[in-house]
């Protein structure tokens, strides 16, 4: 099975997310397990699947979460949304796995 290396940046905003997770663990309240396991995936800089970089391109729904809530500017690991965005690799990641995942399916 081919796999494919993520970029530095999405290594970076995959680490931001653990790092508000171990510093404010009871704040902390983004992502379900899955989510948290493709955090610690991405931050290690392992190359991933096919289906995890299909699974990421599919987390672009969710793109409205890239931006910190204003209510959350001074604490940005309580926004939900914006904290499960950088687990999933952030703008960065995200728009590197459509990317990569139109490149697989055309190879195909």
């Amino acid at each position: 099975m081919k796999k494919y290396k993520p970029p530095i940046c999405a290594r970076r905003a995959a680490k931001k997310a653990i790092m508000y997770r171990k510093k404010y663990p009871k704040e902390v309240k983004a992502m379900t397990p899955v989510g948290w396991r493709r955090a610690s995936q991405l931050a290690s800089g392992k190359s991933v699947s096919s289906d995890v970089v299909k699974r990421m391109a599919q987390f672009n729904r969710h793109r409205s979460n890239a931006q910190i809530n204003p209510k959350f500017k001074s604490t940005p690991w309580k926004d939900r949304g914006y904290v499960a965005w950088i687990g999933w690799g952030g703008t960065c990641g995200i728009n590197w796995a459509i990317r990569k995942s139109k490149e697989i399916k055309r190879k195909k």
